[in-house]
């Protein structure tokens, strides 16, 4: 998501699947394929990419440009395992049983649950590397940084519920680094970007930050001489 959208998109309806009607556990598997199929490539049956998941947006009134719920409902789903920016036919089979919705209105009452408030630090942790991994495109490992600095607005900005997850300036100190730093760091490792919230975790207060003592990446290194550089030019002021 993150604003780009990407093609994909499902069709289907094999006698086979039209037929069955098993249920797994309180779902009923055939409603949850049929969903799929809604959804799903009509290139590649077996996957839903960015086309379908924005159709399932649609349909549960969610924003995927200004709303962070539906990667956390992709997440609890255990989506782009396989591939990223698409759920596989497999994955959304387990995460229809997982969650126990078959149909748009389950998962619609399901949405209350998806508030990033209810997690823990290490579910969070999980979820924010989810965040990056389910936006990569193809088999490029890296984020372009214009995408991070969206991703980083949408999971910790004010409307989020996981905005006092870092301390309150450190989204706006970071984005501008970024923003300033485009030549030098136009696209972002996995590595950096979950650094930087191992890097609020654990630096909270700047003192606490040693950089001859620490392994953190080049980037957070100079991340925080461009914090404490703003912070000289205000005392100037």
């Amino acid at each position: 998501m993150a604003g780009k959208k990407r093609k994909g998109m499902w069709s289907s309806g094999s006698s086979r699947s039209k037929n069955k009607s098993k249920k797994s556990g309180m779902i009923n598997e055939s409603s949850a394929e049929r969903m799929f199929v809604d959804y799903a490539d009509p290139d590649d049956p077996s996957t839903a990419g960015m086309e379908g998941i924005s159709k399932l947006c649609e349909q549960l009134d969610l924003d995927p440009v200004e709303d962070i719920t539906i990667l956390v409902l992709l997440w609890k789903m255990g989506a782009a395992q396989e591939k990223p920016a698409q759920i596989s036919k497999e994955e959304w089979i387990k995460g229809c049983e997982k969650l126990q919705v078959d149909s748009v209105a389950k998962f619609k009452d399901l949405l209350p649950s998806l508030d990033l408030g209810f997690l823990d630090q290490s579910e969070f942790k999980d979820f924010y590397k989810f965040c990056f991994q389910f936006n990569r495109q193809g088999t490029h490992r890296t984020l372009d940084c214009e995408l991070v600095v969206m991703l980083l607005q949408l999971i910790f900005g004010t409307t989020s519920a996981a905005s006092n997850r870092i301390p309150s300036d450190r989204l706006q100190s970071f984005s501008s680094f970024l923003e300033a730093s485009k030549k030098e760091y136009s696209r972002i490792t996995l590595d950096q970007w979950t650094s930087f919230l191992d890097f609020c975790y654990e630096c909270e207060d700047l003192s606490e930050y040693d950089e001859a003592n620490s392994a953190w990446p080049v980037l957070i290194d100079e991340y925080v001489e461009h914090i404490m550089l703003m912070e000289q030019q205000r005392k100037k002021k």
